[in-house]
């Protein structure tokens, strides 16, 4: 029986993905260089698969030494910019309406860290809509290792068959599965670009199926 709902937060509660690679993009052209979707999908959803850092690679396709924190601030200053004007993604606040209507629990678990997530979900008005957010912060390691879906699963006193993810990510699915959690991937117009492998079931958004007719399909 489902009991509960485990909802990653970037690209799949707000779409903060897009803007960050849009504003690298244009960061690296500066420079005339240009960033991949395969180099940065490398740690979308989670770095603990990879080390990829941006500003050093910017380094190395120049051969300049950069003003490193420069630019991070300025990549920061500029896609916050742009993330603080998206809405929620659609379909986030339906199912969570329909979960609390069918008395379910519902949680989120993020490679972000507390100060960004917690900050932006009480921007938008959904921070008390969860009974727990884990982060970056609780674990030792985050997506695709299974940290911190399994502290979820704890946190809410569930099991991972009474439990199902929403990811946007590869690295987010890969550590739903390896917690052996039933897994919806649903992709942003930036990770639809990259290799998903695992998932139980793909929407292309969370308006494209309501909780029922997913329950139907468990």
């Amino acid at each position: 029986m489902l009991k509960a709902l485990i909802f990653d937060f970037d690209g799949l509660i707000l779409d903060t993905e897009t803007p960050e690679f849009d504003v690298l993009q244009k960061l690296y052209a500066e420079f005339g260089c240009e960033l991949s979707i395969e180099s940065w999908g490398q740690i979308i959803g989670g770095s603990d698969a990879a080390t990829f850092d941006p500003v050093a690679d910017l380094e190395r396709l120049t051969g300049r030494s950069l003003d490193r924190q420069s630019i991070r601030d300025r990549w920061r200053r500029q896609a916050d910019a742009l993330i603080e004007r998206n809405p929620i993604l659609p379909g986030v606040t339906e199912i969570l309406d329909e979960a609390r209507r069918l008395g379910m629990k519902l949680a989120v678990a993020s490679s972000s860290p507390h100060e960004w997530v917690d900050a932006h979900l009480t921007r938008l008005g959904l921070f008390d809509r969860f009974e727990t957010v884990v982060c970056s912060d609780d674990v030792s390691r985050t997506k695709p290792s299974p940290e911190l879906f399994l502290l979820a699963l704890s946190r809410l006193n569930v099991r991972a068959d009474e439990a199902v993810v929403f990811e946007d990510s590869p690295n987010g699915v890969k550590a739903a599965r390896a917690a052996g959690i039933f897994v919806v991937a649903v992709p942003n117009p930036l990770t639809a670009q990259l290799t998903f492998e695992g998932e139980n079931l793909r929407l292309r958004s969370l308006a494209e199926l309501s909780l029922e007719e997913l329950l139907a399909k468990l």
